[in-house]
């Protein structure tokens, strides 16, 4: 997949395009992709998505924005593992939030990007004050020559899937619904860096995640499964959260014990899928009760793996 970083001034030619913020690229995005694929195959057509960075809520009230499901390194990920041929990474700024809907149509959907057919949300708004719509688009197309598809939302179990449902299950601990309509467990990624070594000496070694989250979605201790460190994920035991009994910084850090396993994985990058919440995070009075709780969690995380992995009720293996 080609990443850009800016709208040409002109194109090179034309492409089949949705536009969104993808956070998550949940399943409701995941059927806009195939729809797209399927529409641009027919065209001939290269498959393009527009993103945004920021995401535009974070640029207008960063302090009130939603945390995110998804970096923008994870989303361009699973994008490219969609099949995605380029994806348009907007800078979101005054002078894009400033631009007359009638003008993103004009110089960056037909002479930037020459987009011949075009998916959006059936609920999709754009430019100054959010002022364009379906409609607009609709209403232009004969002019610029483009087609415009609307997208209705992605329904499971009669709710609709969307980014905000999914933070909601996440920060209530629902991660197998989560994973319900993300189509796969929540993750987060990052590179393993050194720090302070207490999980070390309190006999229960982690691996740092540096986390481009400053606000993830998620706080507790879980059972994980870690992909980057060998050729199959391993198991493990995690923290994210503010680490109250050690820390005053009051900064998120994501720090996982890998069960079984004493190797050095400092620099390597890493993604740790959230499988179930075992529980919050607390503040113990000293080092000797937080090491006795850690012992509980990861028996308890291997108890969920010994679970996860037993033959169903009245089934028989071998």
């Amino acid at each position: 997949m080609r990443v850009y970083r800016t709208i040409p001034t002109r194109a090179d030619g034309p492409i089949a395009l949705t536009i969104g913020n993808f956070d998550g690229v949940h399943l409701g995005h995941q059927a806009m992709l195939e729809r797209l694929k399927r529409s641009a195959a027919a065209r001939r057509l290269p498959v393009a998505v527009m993103t945004f960075e920021p995401h535009p809520r974070e640029f207008f009230a960063p302090d009130q924005a939603p945390a995110r499901l998804s970096s923008l390194r994870e989303k361009l990920e699973v994008l490219a593992a969609a099949e995605v041929e380029r994806a348009y990474v907007c800078k979101f700024n005054y002078d894009l939030a400033r631009t007359p809907p009638e003008a993103f149509i004009e110089r960056v959907l037909v002479q930037g990007l020459a987009v011949r057919w075009l998916l959006v949300g059936d609920d999709f708004r754009f430019g100054a004050r959010r002022g364009g719509d379906l409609g607009m688009l609709k209403a232009l197309a004969p002019r610029y020559g483009y087609e415009v598809e609307p997208m209705a939302s992605v329904m499971v179990a009669g709710q609709r899937v969307s980014s905000t449902a999914i933070r909601e299950a996440l920060a209530a601990g629902r991660l197998e619904l989560a994973a319900q309509w993300l189509g796969r467990p929540y993750s987060i990624s990052g590179r393993v860096v050194h720090g302070d070594h207490i999980g070390r000496k309190l006999g229960f070694p982690t691996a740092n995640v540096r986390m481009r989250h400053n606000r993830p979605p998620l706080f507790g201790i879980f059972a994980v499964r870690v992909h980057g460190v060998g050729p199959q994920p391993l198991p493990g035991a995690a923290s994210l959260g503010l680490r109250p009994t050690v820390d005053a910084r009051g900064v998120p850090t994501l720090e996982v014990h890998l069960l079984d396993f004493d190797r050095e994985i400092y620099g390597a990058h890493v993604r740790v899928e959230f499988l179930h919440k075992l529980r919050d995070e607390q503040r113990f009075p000293d080092l000797e009760s937080l090491r006795n709780q850690i012992a509980l969690d990861v028996e308890n995380t291997r108890l969920f793996f010994n679970a996860a992995t037993e033959p169903a009720a009245g089934v028989r293996a071998g």
